[in-house]
C-alpha cells in the first residue's frame, strides 16, 4: 500500500486516533499510512500507541487522579479478597474486588449493572467512569474498524457481535472499564507474603502470572507509571507503556479478535510489574477499556471467508461467544498466521527466521494440484465474485457445505436468490471456494473464468515440452 508498510518498525507504532477515523469516499493517504503503522505494530509488537485528542487526554488524567484517590482512601476486608474467577461470570463482573496474590485491586464499571459493596449497600465508584467509558469505547470501535479495513473486510464487519450503541432498555454492557491499582503500599503491608524476593531484593512476579491474555476483542489502556510488558513477535518481553505521553493510550488485541479473524490477528501475551514502587504512596494505577463481544452472539468467520481469506478447520464451525469465553485457551496452542497479509509483513518475518535457505529451496517446486486449485479459487473470489456482489450491493454469506447440498435440491433455499444474482454455477454448493471439493472448484473457476481448465492444460503441456527438451539435451 505504501513504502512504509514494507519496513520493520524500529519501535512500537504511534498513531493519532483522528487519522484512523473512516470517512466517506476513497481512503486518504494519512488514513492508509496510519492503518499501515497500526497493523505493522500489532504484527511486530502485539500493541500500538494511540494518540487521543488534547481534550480526551485531560479526561484521562483526571480519571487516573480519581482512581488514585479512590483506592488510597478505601479500606478493604477479607471477603473482598476472595474474588471469584468463575468463567461463567465473565460478562457480569462489576464493582470492587482484589487479588492479593498479585497485589492488584480492581473496580469494574459496566453500564446497566448496579454494583453493591460487601454490606449490600450501593457502592460509590471513582468519578467520571461513564465519560471515560464512552470516550474509550468510541475509540476502540474506530480502531476495530481500522483493523477490518486492513483485512479487506466490509465496513462494520464486527457490528453483529458488538453491543448496541446506545444500549437498549434493560441491556447490560458486555464491554467493561476496569480501574486497577497495583502494589498499593497499605495493601502490600497486609499481603507481603504473597510475593517472593529475588537475590537483589527486588520483588518478582509469580510464574502463573507470566502469561496473561485478555479475552476481549481489543483493550485500550492508560497507566500513570510504566509496568506493562508484552511479548513481541520474537518472544521477547518488552516494556510497552514506558513512553506514553499525556494523550497516549496503549491498544492491544485479545482472544476474541483472534477467533473472529480466524487467527489472523494474534492476541497479546502480557504481564505486569508489581515491584519497584519505592516512594509511591498510591502504587500504580491504570484504566483499561475492554471491548467485548456480546454473550448472545456467535463467532463464525463468515466475513473472513467473504473477503477471500482461508479459514482453518478449527475456525470453520460457529461457536457461541458465551461458550468461547468460558473455555481455557493455552497460549502455546494458538495458531499463528500471517497477520494483515496485504501489508507484506510476512516477507520481513521470513527474512528474520533461521530456516530461510530451506524455504527458498521449496519455492522452485511446482504447487500440488489441490493447493493450486485452492489459491486460484480464492483469487477468483476476490477478483470476480466479490466485485459482482459489491456492484449489486449483496453481502456474501456462505453456507455450510453439508447444509448447502440440500439447498441445491430445494426451490426455496435460503441462498438461491444470491446464487442467481451473482451467477453462481449450477450444481456447485454456495460455500467459500476454499472449502469446495476439487471437482466443484473446477466448476466454480470455469463459471467465472471460462476456458480456465483449457488454459491450465496448455500451460502444463508447455511445461512438459520444456522438460522433454531439457532432458534431450542432457542425455
Amino acid at each position: 500500500m505504501t513504502a512504509m508498510a514494507e519496513t520493520v518498525l524500529p519501535s512500537i507504532g504511534r498513531v493519532r486516533l483522528t487519522d484512523l477515523i473512516a470517512v466517506e469516499g476513497l481512503p486518504s493517504e494519512s488514513y492508509k499510512v496510519s492503518i499501515s503503522t497500526l497493523t505493522q505494530s500489532l504484527a511486530q509488537y502485539s500493541a500500538a500507541i494511540i494518540q487521543l485528542p488534547i481534550s480526551d487526554g485531560a479526561l484521562l488524567r483526571s480519571s487516573l487522579e480519581s482512581a488514585r484517590l479512590f483506592f488510597h482512601q478505601r479500606a478493604y476486608s477479607p471477603p473482598e479478597m476472595a474474588h471469584t474467577s468463575d468463567s461463567r461470570e465473565w460478562c457480569k463482573t462489576s464493582g470492587y474486588y482484589a487479588d492479593p496474590q498479585i497485589w492488584q485491586e480492581t473496580y469494574d464499571y459496566r453500564p446497566g449493572f448496579t454494583s453493591a459493596d460487601s454490606n449490600g449497600s450501593m457502592e460509590l465508584p471513582p468519578a467520571g467512569l461513564s465519560d471515560i467509558f464512552a470516550l474509550l469505547g468510541k475509540a476502540a470501535r474506530h480502531i476495530l474498524d481500522a483493523i477490518s479495513f486492513s483485512l479487506n473486510l466490509r465496513s462494520f464487519s464486527f457490528t453483529e457481535i458488538l453491543d448496541n450503541v446506545p444500549l437498549r432498555g434493560r441491556e447490560m454492557s458486555s464491554s467493561v472499564l476496569s480501574v486497577c491499582c497495583h502494589s498499593r503500599p497499605s495493601f502490600q503491608g497486609a499481603q507481603h507474603h504473597a510475593l517472593t524476593a529475588s537475590e537483589d531484593g527486588q520483588l518478582v512476579m509469580f510464574p502463573d502470572q507470566e502469561h496473561q491474555v485478555e479475552k476481549s476483542l481489543i483493550t485500550l489502556l492508560k497507566s500513570d507509571r510504566a509496568g506493562l510488558h508484552i511479548k513481541d513477535f520474537h518472544g521477547r518481553w518488552l516494556l510497552v507503556d514506558g513512553d506514553l505521553g499525556p494523550q497516549d493510550a496503549l491498544v492491544y488485541p485479545g482472544l476474541a479478535l483472534y477467533q473472529a479473524t480466524a487467527g489472523y490477528v494474534s492476541p497479546a501475551v502480557h504481564r505486569t510489574e508489581i515491584g519497584n514502587m519505592d516512594g509511591s504512596m498510591y502504587g500504580r494505577c491504570s484504566i483499561s477499556f475492554k471491548l467485548m463481544p456480546k454473550s448472545m452472539a456467535s463467532f463464525n468467520c463468515s466475513e473472513m471467508r467473504a473477503a477471500g481469506h482461508g479459514v482453518e478447520a478449527q475456525f470453520q464451525l460457529p461457536i457461541p461467544v458465551d461458550d468461547f469465553m468460558q473455555r481455557t485457551h493455552p497460549t502455546d496452542q494458538l495458531l499463528t498466521k500471517s497477520i494483515f497479509p496485504s501489508y507484506g509483513f510476512q516477507a520481513e518475518q521470513d527474512a528474520m527466521k533461521p530456516m530461510k535457505r530451506k524455504k527458498n529451496s521449496t519455492r522452485c517446486k511446482p504447487l500440488p494440484p489441490s493447493k493450486r486449485l485452492r489459491l486460484e479459487a480464492q483469487r477468483v473470489l476476490k477478483e470476480r465474485v466479490q466485485d459482482i456482489a459489491d456492484k449489486k450491493g449483496i453481502k456474501l454469506r456462505f453456507c455450510n457445505l453439508k447444509e448447502c447440498e440440500g439447498h441445491l435440491q430445494s426451490r426455496d433455499s435460503p441462498c438461491g436468490s444470491i446464487r442467481m444474482e451473482i451467477g453462481w454455477p449450477p450444481g456447485v454448493p454456495f460455500v467459500h471456494p476454499h472449502d469446495l471439493p476439487n471437482k466443484s472448484k473446477l466448476g466454480f473457476l470455469e463459471a467465472y473464468e471460462p476456458g480456465w481448465t483449457a488454459a491450465q492444460q496448455d500451460i502444463e503441456l508447455s511445461i512438459v515440452k520444456q522438460l522433454k527438451a531439457i532432458l534431450s539435451l542432457v542425455y
